[in-house]
């Protein structure tokens, strides 16, 4: 499009203005618009640009609102969620309506539940809270912890109470059915927790805590198992009438709070306190578990069952002594055998 100087005349004022430059330099800017009708703004600068946009878009101001908090939909936050509502819903059931005797097995259903439920939700608030900074734990290994406890936990309520409260219990109604409920959820606790470690611990390759990985569950594991030990020893005292009995339980004892440190320095973040590499400490410390679980799996079922020293206590108890000490040396093995190729690989 050809425009003359007489042109520039027929511009409103404002659009003239925005022209810089001589009269023929203003011509060849509006010819580069292609017609008057169709003429854009020409701006000195990149900031009056953006500056007239501003404007041009600017919308009164509304009232400030508060920010919303976003929760993550991750497959991680639900299965913790539904662990939290599983466990609240059995023990509050059982302890509504079941009518459980005090003491003994019902205390422990009731304990498991409870804690296992105060655990998770104490990791879900602190998560969706990003509280991680404050607590002084380490986050890659707490929430993981909880949950391989929960689901031991959780699994053994699962197991007992049905056992000590459902068969051979002369009980109908509401109170049988409470009993049922709280069975039923115990179990999807039982398989929530059972998710939540698979979906949290360690893959290959990945950066994750120590107890994310498999010697760091296979720690929990061990512990746990020696608390059943425990249990099972103590109500009758099974180990006290002969020497070889009691140092299978002393063997109990000192695995028990070997490993239970190992957890404790892990989730406290305190394993750089060690005179000595870690991995060099579980090695050693493994080796010396595998030989002393060795010596009680063989005294144990030797000095209980024999009859030339004579058989006291519930045998069915004595017989779980012996499968779980047998359990726990197979547990301490494939430690040993993780952690000295943890040793040969770093070294």
């Amino acid at each position: 499009m050809l425009l003359r100087r007489r042109d520039l005349t027929e511009l409103p004022a404002l659009q003239r203005e925005q022209l810089a430059g001589t009269p023929d330099q203003q011509i060849a800017l509006l010819s580069c618009s292609g017609s008057l009708g169709e003429l854009q703004p020409v701006y000195q600068s990149t900031a009056e640009r953006d500056w007239d946009t501003h404007q041009q878009r600017k919308v009164p101001d509304q009232h400030p609102t508060m920010p919303l908090t976003w929760f993550p939909a991750s497959r991680l936050l639900w299965v913790r969620v539904a662990a939290v509502l599983f466990t609240c819903t059995a023990f509050s059931v059982a302890a509504h309506g079941a009518v459980l005797p005090h003491g003994g097995m019902a205390d422990w259903c009731i304990f498991c539940w409870a804690f296992s439920f105060a655990c998770s939700l104490l990791v879900l608030l602190v998560e969706q809270c990003s509280l991680q900074p404050r607590i002084p734990v380490s986050w890659s290994n707490f929430p993981i912890t909880v949950a391989c406890y929960a689901s031991l936990l959780c699994l053994s309520a699962s197991i007992i109470f049905p056992v000590f409260f459902l068969k051979n219990q002369t009980v109908y109604g509401e109170v049988r059915d409470h009993r049922i409920a709280s069975t039923v959820f115990s179990c999807l606790a039982t398989v929530a927790y059972m998710v939540e470690v698979s979906l949290s611990k360690a893959r290959p390759g990945e950066v994750a805590g120590y107890m994310a990985t498999a010697p760091g569950l296979l720690k929990v594991c061990q512990t746990f198992v020696a608390c059943v030990i425990f249990i099972l020893v103590s109500d009758p005292v099974s180990y006290d009438h002969h020497a070889a009995l009691k140092w299978c339980m002393a063997v109990y004892c000192i695995c028990f709070i070997l490993s239970m440190a190992v957890v404790v320095l892990c989730v406290g973040e305190c394993t750089g306190c060690l005179p000595i590499p870690f991995s060099k400490f579980l090695s050693a410390y493994g080796l010396l578990a595998v030989i002393m679980y060795l010596t009680a799996t063989i005294l144990w079922p030797v000095f209980q069952f024999h009859e030339k020293y004579g058989r006291r206590g519930d045998s069915k108890k004595l017989i779980a002594v012996a499968v779980l000490t047998a359990l726990n040396f197979l547990l301490y093995l494939a430690d040993l055998a993780y952690s000295a190729r943890l040793v040969f690989v770093s070294g």
